[in-house]
């Protein structure tokens, strides 16, 4: 009589896709956050606010197809596909430098949302059209001395730092 013994060892996941759903997840709480701190914080996104969240979904969506496929796209397919999260949060990297750049007055941010504004007449006010303009310049929140601006550039660069991590495990595997 033979029996069988089942192997209760758990498996390890490759480092390669630990990376890229750490920066996943990472990424996952940070557009959660975002929108935590508007819809229960209070705090009102400016104009380069809701341009900063745009690379998150995208890259998020692009990261989480990849990590869906992983084992069943090409290996060529993922590489590019990981090139693309690594560019949008490169791109986000950029928004969130610039954007905390613009509240610590190192440069000017885009004239709609910062300066003293154009002329205004009374038609318009009565017009009922105008929306506040939230200034993009002036800080809401700062945590440690950095901005929400800061943390996003920060965060990103780690996502981009994470996501590249996972190509370079996943070349040194087949490389092996």
């Amino acid at each position: 009589m033979t029996t069988t013994t089942l192997s209760t060892a758990p498996r390890s996941l490759p480092m390669d896709k630990i990376f890229a759903g750490i920066a996943f997840l990472l990424g996952l709480a940070t557009i959660a956050g975002a929108w935590g701190s508007q819809l229960f914080g209070g705090l009102v996104p400016c104009e380069l606010c809701w341009g900063e969240r745009v690379p998150y979904y995208w890259g998020l969506a692009v990261l989480a197809l990849v990590l869906i496929l992983w084992n069943r796209i090409p290996l060529t397919v993922w590489y590019i596909a990981m090139l693309v999260v690594a560019a949008i949060f490169v791109w986000s990297v950029y928004l969130g430098g610039y954007h905390a750049g613009v509240e610590l007055g190192f440069w000017p941010g885009p004239t709609a949302c910062t300066g003293t504004g154009g002329d205004l007449n009374f038609n318009d006010l009565s017009d009922g059209g105008l929306k506040p303009v939230i200034p993009c310049d002036k800080v809401q929140f700062r945590f440690l001395g950095i901005t929400l601006a800061g943390y996003n550039t920060l965060i990103s660069a780690l996502i981009v730092v994470l996501v590249l991590g996972a190509m370079l495990v996943q070349s040194r595997r087949k490389a092996a």
